[in-house]
Formats: C-alpha cells, structure tokens, sequence
C-alpha cells in the first residue's frame, strides 16, 4: 500500500502575527511510502505563494526559506493540483507528524475556496509513535523520533520534503517493528 506523507512550513512570527496576516501554507513536502517493502520516494517540494501574509525574518531563520523563494511559488490551488495528480491525494491515506499539517490545509483550503484534496483517513504519526513506544511518556518530536531508531536526521530540519522524507523514515521503522496494520487500525480510530 502506498501511503503519502506530508510535512508543510506555514508563515509564523515571533510572538503573535502582525495585524491582518494569518498563518499560511509556503511549502508542502511529500513522498510516497510503500509500506509493504519501506521504499521512499524521492520527496518533492512544492513552493507556495502566499496570499494573505509575508515570509517574516523569523520564518527565515527557522526554515530557510525566503520571500523571494515564495514570490516565485504557485498559488495554493495550483499546488493543490499537483497533489491530486502526482500522488492520489484524496485515493490514499496520508499522514503527518503531528496533527497541525491537516489542519492548516484545512484551513488554507477555506480561506482560499479550494476544495478540500485529501480523503478522510489521516494518521497523526506523533501520536502514534508514542502509543507505540511511549505508553507513559510525552509524544516526542521528529528529530528525537529519529535518534530513537538511531537514525540521523537527513537535510534540514522544517523543510518540507527533508521533514516528509524523515517522517516516512520513522514510519518505516514503526512498521517494521509492529507491522502494517497499525496504519489500518489507526486510520480506522483517527
């Protein structure tokens, strides 16, 4: 089964957002991850322009990406497109570290009147790696995720497709280890 995995970085701020500007989508990182065999595809990124906000100093810093990486971005709607096309969003289940990426699609997709792309089944895989692996503890983050299978952390971290190819790492080991219905049992309950 082919599952997409999704890592977006969003407009932010340090502290509360300058009046009128709202969180938004400015790159969308996916792979594919086959779970049957654990391959990866090669993640793409997609650049997007932001209509309602501008790329702070602070983003920069944090992500790497500029203003100038999105002013030459696609509207949403158009990156939205290529989901569809390129890899079957709303046929296969996706999932993200963490639920905010669903969120925030859902609410780019309001603001801008795009139809919702993905189907139904989303798996929070931050959840589920800690009712897998720490029953008791705190959901840890990506990158401790990744020490936690002794892996190291590939590209840099908040980049979409470095943060969607670790991710589908990460999920791999899961797999591995309690196999692949935990994805069917966890898109069933999420």
């Amino acid at each position: 089964m082919l599952v997409n995995v999704v890592d977006i970085e969003a407009t932010c701020w340090e502290g509360t957002p300058p009046a009128g500007e709202v969180n938004e989508i400015i790159e969308i990182g996916i792979c594919a991850l086959d779970t049957a065999t654990g391959a990866i595809t090669p993640a793409l990124s997609l650049m997007v322009r932001p209509e309602l906000s501008t790329v702070s100093a602070f983003c920069t810093e944090l992500t790497g990406i500029t203003a100038s990486d999105v002013a030459t971005g696609m509207a949403f709607a158009e990156a939205c497109d290529r989901l569809i096309a390129e890899f079957d969003a709303p046929g296969r289940l996706w999932l993200s570290w963490g639920d905010y990426d669903r969120k925030q699609f859902m609410r780019d997709c309001e603001a801008k009147q795009v139809a919702y792309l993905f189907g139904q089944d989303h798996i929070n895989a931050k959840a589920l790696h800690g009712r897998l692996t720490q029953p008791r503890r705190k959901q840890i983050g990506m990158a401790r995720a990744l020490e936690s299978y002794g892996l190291l952390l590939k590209g840099r971290h908040h980049r979409g497709a470095d943060d969607a190819h670790n991710i589908a790492r990460i999920v791999a080991c899961m797999i591995a280890d309690h196999g692949e219905a935990i994805l069917r049992t966890e898109a069933a309950v999420s």
